[in-house]
């Protein structure tokens, strides 16, 4: 089977819409660019990914695969396309490199229902999905994240019939959205709707890796954030960053440290320090936001006791990842 070896979800880079929510009212989503630090994150993204694939030998894999061989998938909004642009930009020039590119619609972010209304309407909306629940509530006019779970379904089984041809590409990269990354892994790893709920939205540019093991199935590699990890200060982030490598090589290969077989994505996961740091503030406030509703008298629960589950890297494991099209 022509499994890729790698898949890498990327959401992309700083948008317009992200620094302006008023950019909304007037620009269609899918017309929404990336902003001068988007383009710098997603240039930075391809200069990761090229330092990764230089480290792979070309004929590595064994199979009569080229290991530097790329699949790009694309959602085609353009803050998307651009930051694709970008990424290749960082590798098309690579010794022995192959890569293709397409474009899937399936791949577009939740729909947030056309063009948004003023910021109070918007702000009783966000506070309405907060009670009913992220992953259930439907935007007026727009999608929930169950919806984008049905596309994502659609989207996986077509990936795993291309998975059954020999020459699929030794990597497959999944330039995407934040929501529809979460939903992805979510489809993929059978997590619940409370895990899902539990994650922080993933920081732009940042690669979420999922690695072929010996059995033939995928794990996560990178530790994804929840609403109640313990904040850490700037000066912390290294060191802590620093440690979730280790943690993780160490678990990942039963504490086979002296020949650990995740060193291969080391420097993905150590270069993900400036973009884990450029999302703290606006998580700060978006879990602020959300304490403050769901300890308010119209709030239903207490919001630390709706999370019935923590995210734990057990359920990010190779158990989980079963590729099981009837289900």
């Amino acid at each position: 089977m022509g499994r890729p070896r790698y898949i890498l979800l990327v959401r992309h880079g700083e948008s317009e819409g992200n620094c302006d929510k008023s950019v909304n009212r007037h620009t269609p989503n899918h017309k929404v660019c990336l902003t001068a630090n988007g383009h710098y994150q997603a240039t930075a993204a391809g200069s990761v990914l090229r330092e990764f694939v230089e480290k792979l030998d070309i004929n590595g894999e064994g199979d009569n695969k080229n290991a530097r061989s790329i699949m790009f998938y694309t959602s085609p909004y353009l803050r998307a396309r651009q930051t694709c642009n970008n990424i290749i930009e960082g590798i098309k020039d690579i010794k022995g490199i192959e890569y293709d590119i397409r474009e899937e619609p399936r791949m577009r972010e939740q729909d947030f229902g056309n063009f948004q209304s003023t910021a109070e309407e918007m702000e009783k909306i966000w506070e309405e999905r907060a009670h009913y629940g992220h992953f259930f509530y439907r935007i007026p006019h727009g999608e929930s994240a169950a919806d984008v779970y049905d596309r994502v379904s659609s989207f996986n089984e077509t990936l795993f019939r291309q998975f059954q041809q020999d020459n699929f590409p030794n990597i497959l990269v999944l330039v995407t959205h934040g929501v529809w990354a979460r939903v992805f892994l979510m489809k993929w790893f059978r997590w619940t709707y409370e895990e899902f709920e539990s994650l922080k939205n993933i920081p732009h540019c940042q690669y979420l890796i999922m690695k072929r093991e010996k059995d033939k199935k995928f794990s996560l590699k990178t530790r994804l954030h929840t609403w109640d990890d313990d904040d850490v200060e700037d000066e912390e982030i290294d060191e802590q960053v620093s440690r979730e490598v280790e943690d993780e090589v160490c678990f990942n290969t039963k504490n086979r440290v002296a020949n650990p077989e995740d060193l291969d994505i080391q420097n993905i996961i150590k270069a993900q320090q400036d973009v884990i740091k450029s999302t703290r503030e606006k998580n700060r406030m978006l879990k602020e936001m959300y304490e403050k509703i769901h300890n308010s008298k119209n709030g239903y629960t207490d919001y630390a006791a709706k999370r019935i589950s923590r995210f734990k890297i057990d359920n990010q494991s190779v158990a989980n990842s079963a590729e099981d099209l009837a289900t």
